[in-house]
């Protein structure tokens, strides 16, 4: 399969550096006195989670954040997996550049969304890059690129206007070249899946073919029920329960992302609260966010925003994605082979009829659990099946 050929840089690109983590003692010992001075909102009683993050298990969460969760074994966990910094077509990026040890591995770029980072990622990177040590087939290998997108994380906050979820998957094609992939996949789930099918457009020759597991719903012209089979009516409801009791974070980082950023910059715990919400809302855990994820998971997840300060650079993606045609606008078909896979608890699981009015559709997988964060919640379930579709473009 294709091999990097040299970084292939641009008067917009640079040469891509290594990096490694390393958050000084003075950010980590501000957080945790930060969060020993925690003004605490009051809560109703007997309310649980209808207002929001329920108070006890946020207090719970930040007092294992100040007292018991170690960033420096997150930070060497990460540090693991080898990692750059360039600048790409103008954006300051970081990312994983984990090459498999098996030669004929398929490159591929996965990317995470929000309120995510490249964490989420950690229990798939070596399934993906080295099947064999992991139960599986050395000819399921893949050279995997993984970016943190531009104002989230180590690539640190964007600092223009007009970063919108477009110039995202731009920038991941000028990533895989500027590495030297001519041919290659993607793989994606919420903004992540977004920036996927963008990318199968701007890079309809070079995508082998694209991976989601949050899929774009878009009707059909006419009866938009066409085509809908009975299974897929809960899907639907469940999509319009979405949209009327749980976007209000939208319409907030959508509209006014800046004055949201004084609270959550500022205070952990509500950088915590606001971030915790979502991974229970959003996931296939009962309503218990503990059966789905560690404290550590979020943690580490939810410190990688606190110590590079993106949070506020994460939600502008909205406003300007918003003002740029919509979350999920597309121009067209994404006529590069797709495969989706379609998560139980996913906040979109629009019909096949529905996404094959976007996508060409060539696998379509009903998965038995998980949620919105399938690569945290049911790694091996997202890598069998990415495995799957990619052995098709694989060399006999």
């Amino acid at each position: 399969m294709s091999t990097p050929t040299g970084a292939r840089t641009t008067s917009s690109s640079t040469e891509p550096e290594p990096f490694r983590i390393e958050v000084p003692d003075a950010v980590l010992d501000d957080l945790r006195d930060r969060l020993a001075r925690t003004r605490w909102p009051d809560q109703i009683p007997g309310t649980g989670w209808d207002y929001g993050a329920e108070i006890d298990t946020v207090r719970e969460l930040c007092e294992y954040w100040r007292t018991q969760y170690d960033w420096r074994a997150a930070e060497a966990e990460l540090n693991r997996w080898p990692q750059y910094t360039a600048t790409v077509e103008g954006l300051h990026v970081h990312f994983v550049h984990a090459r498999s040890p098996h030669p004929e591995a398929i490159p591929i770029c996965i990317t995470h969304g929000w309120p995510g980072s490249i964490s989420e990622f950690l229990d798939v990177l070596g399934p993906l890059t080295d099947p064999t040590t992991h139960g599986g087939d050395a000819a399921d290998a893949f050279h995997v690129v993984a970016p943190s997108m531009p104002g989230y994380g180590f690539s640190g906050p964007t600092t223009e206007t007009g970063v919108d979820i477009r110039r995202v998957a731009a920038t991941n094609v000028a990533l895989m070249e500027l590495l030297g992939y001519d041919r290659y996949g993607a793989q994606g789930g919420d903004w992540g899946g977004i920036a996927t099918a963008h990318m199968g457009q701007l890079a309809r020759d070079h995508l082998l073919g694209i991976h989601v597991n949050m899929a774009i719903p878009r009707p059909p012209e006419g009866d938009p029920m066409a085509g809908v089979q009975p299974d897929e009516l809960q899907g639907l409801a469940d999509m319009a329960h979405f949209r009327e009791h749980e976007t209000g974070y939208q319409r907030i980082q959508g509209t006014k992302p800046q004055t949201l950023a004084y609270g959550l910059t500022d205070s952990p715990a509500g950088l915590a609260g606001w971030i915790l919400e979502k991974f229970r809302t959003w996931s296939d855990c009962g309503g218990d966010v503990w059966s789905s994820f560690t404290r550590d998971q979020l943690l580490t997840n939810i410190t990688i925003y606190w110590v590079t300060g993106t949070i506020n650079a994460s939600t502008r993606l909205y406003y300007e994605s918003m003002r740029s045609g919509g979350l999920g606008a597309l121009d067209g078909r994404v006529e590069v082979p797709t495969a989706i896979a379609m998560f139980p608890h996913e906040l979109f699981r629009p019909p096949r009829a529905w996404c094959e009015q976007i996508y060409d559709v060539q696998q379509f997988t009903h998965m038995p659990a998980g949620g919105h964060f399938a690569a945290m919640e049911e790694p091996e379930l997202l890598v069998d099946d990415v495995r799957r579709f990619f052995r098709r473009f694989r060399q006999a």
